[in-house]
């Protein structure tokens, strides 16, 4: 049987849920052959916190899992009748569109990106007007005027004694206005 990767919708914030349902009900149904991996596609980010940063993880597509399955009319059934399931994304009616190798590899490195070297939750746009929370420019607002997710660093000019000045600060340092 040749399997193909599907995209399931299911009830946002219930994706881990619906995850732990499908690995039982096809295990009971005795399935195993006609699916492949489950995945609920998520990465790491870096939050701040009090000052202090933890890894939390974040859904890179919510309300979705990704499904790698032999498709049957039984297979099918067993999806779709899983709680919090709503349906298949593409396709129409029965007969789901499974999604193409190439985006599966590109979730898939995605995925592995996040684990490496997790992104940080809040994404800073040049031009955005931030405050500057710590260091010894704290209290400062200022424009940003460059941003290196490589090393969680952003240029952003505040104004000193009237003068544009660009600072270069950790994004732990900074904070949206």
């Amino acid at each position: 049987m040749s399997k193909r990767w599907y995209v399931v919708h299911v009830y946002s914030g219930m994706e881990k849920s619906v995850h732990k349902a499908l690995v039982e009900r096809i295990e009971r149904a005795e399935l195993e052959d006609a699916f492949g991996r489950i995945l609920v596609p998520s990465e790491e980010v870096v939050e701040v916190k009090n000052g202090k940063k933890s890894i939390t993880e974040r859904r890179i597509y919510p309300g979705y899992v990704l499904v790698e399955m032999a498709l049957t009319d039984e297979t099918w059934h067993l999806v779709k009748s899983t709680p919090r399931v709503t349906g298949f994304l593409g396709g129409s009616g029965n007969r789901p569109a499974p999604i193409s190798e190439i985006e599966v590899q590109k979730i898939l490195s995605q995925m592995e990106e996040g684990v490496e070297k997790p992104r940080p939750k809040v994404l800073f746009e040049v031009g955005e007007l931030v405050r500057v929370k710590d260091g010894p420019f704290a209290d400062f607002n200022g424009n940003v005027e460059e941003v290196n997710y490589e090393k969680s660093k952003v240029r952003v000019t505040v104004t000193i004694f009237g003068r544009a000045t660009p600072v270069e600060l950790d994004f732990d340092q900074v904070e949206k206005t």
